[in-house]
């Protein structure tokens, strides 16, 4: 079965952190662009962060840029976002996705509808409170 699974996702207090997992099972993470985003109530959805199948190229967004950090375990194909100094405003359903095609990791992480892409997981609800 072809599958995302996020996990990770929970309740902090501001300045804390937490670390999310995008696992895939049924095909390598190598082979695609990887992106995470992230939907607050009554807001857009946000590309927050994306990796590039050969790993060395990332973007992220201004909002979390010097905060945020995204990487890759080929072994455990697992694509992890590290999330540091969390504030308020990051609280939200993180989503991660997959694609085959997409050519760059700005074009990956300029949010399109669901179905573009080729692997959506079912989303991780993280909570910046104190």
């Amino acid at each position: 079965q072809l599958q995302l699974v996020e996990s990770g996702g929970g309740l902090v207090q501001p300045g804390g952190s937490l670390r999310l997992s995008c696992a895939a099972s049924g095909f390598s993470l190598d082979s695609v662009v990887v992106g995470w985003f992230r939907q607050a109530p009554g807001k857009e959805r946000e590309g927050v962060s994306c990796i590039h199948k050969t790993g060395g190229t990332t973007y992220y967004s201004n909002s979390v840029k010097g905060r945020f950090s995204i990487s890759r375990d080929s072994a455990k194909n697992i694509v992890y976002l590290e999330m540091n100094n969390l504030k308020p405003e990051d609280t939200a359903v993180y989503t991660c996705a997959a694609d085959r095609t997409r050519a760059t990791v700005q074009g990956m992480c300029a949010w399109q509808p669901w179905g573009t892409y080729d692997y959506v997981g079912q989303g991780t609800q993280v909570t910046v409170s104190s």
